[in-house]
């Protein structure tokens, strides 16, 4: 299972994008067309931390390649393609704090397109968690697209989550919101919130870790994985 896994993420961040940065043409779009279009977009790109809401710790890190698959509906107008699904490689990387304080970071750069993102949370275990206790998180975090020449795009998120250790799988789950903020020439600017959940299930198997996470902000689903070292 961890050698399938790993085989799919790496052939994952070398797939055909259907989301081209050099192809986008929003000059036709109305002001609805591309309020949809932010929608979509802002779902793909908003942050998805793909962890337990447990503290690892003041010794903890957990660094991972992730790959993210996001399904849409109004991406196609935009990039000239009825494909509408994005798949955005990362590399994600998280560090325990002391007071049950987590900060995480991400960068990404989409193979055959302009498109570049990063991304950062703060994360505090309100309850630490233990034998018999699930653990709860409160989380801040923001992504912020670059590249791309006729859109400025950014996210900003907040939510609670809750996970809960046996022996080395730790499911979690988690509710939220998105605040996406979007603009580009000749129309208007788009804020606007979007509902978020999401679950999750965490594989440690050692220093190895496998995590595989399912998303629904606003009205497009996503579904991340992701492997790498965790301590």
């Amino acid at each position: 299972m961890k050698r399938y896994l790993a085989i799919s993420l790496a052939l994952s961040c070398f797939a055909q994008p259907a989301f081209a940065g050099n192809n986008i043409d929003l000059s036709n779009h109305t002001q609805e067309k591309f309020k949809h279009f932010s929608e979509d977009l802002g779902s793909a790109l908003s942050y998805k931390a793909v962890i337990p809401a447990e503290s690892l710790g003041i010794t903890g890190f957990d660094i991972a390649l992730e790959v993210s698959s996001t399904e849409t509906k109004s991406l196609g107008d935009a990039i000239g393609t009825s494909d509408t699904t994005m798949i955005v490689p990362k590399l994600h990387i998280h560090k325990g704090l002391p007071f049950n304080i987590d900060v995480g970071a991400f960068y990404a750069s989409v193979p055959t397109t302009n498109i570049q993102l990063v991304g950062a949370e703060l994360r505090y275990a309100i309850l630490e968690g233990g034998t018999a206790m699930p653990a709860v998180a409160v989380r801040a975090a923001m992504s912020k697209l670059s590249g791309v020449d006729q859109l400025a795009l950014n996210t900003s998120s907040l939510d609670i989550s809750i996970s809960k250790g046996f022996a080395m799988v730790t499911p979690y789950a988690g509710v939220g919101t998105v605040q996406v903020s979007s603009n580009t020439s000749g129309l208007e600017e788009e804020n606007f919130n979007q509902a978020k959940t999401f679950a999750g299930i965490n594989l440690n198997l050692g220093l190895t870790n496998i995590a595989i996470e399912y998303d629904k902000t606003g009205e497009a689903t996503s579904y991340s994985a992701k492997i790498g070292l965790r301590f």
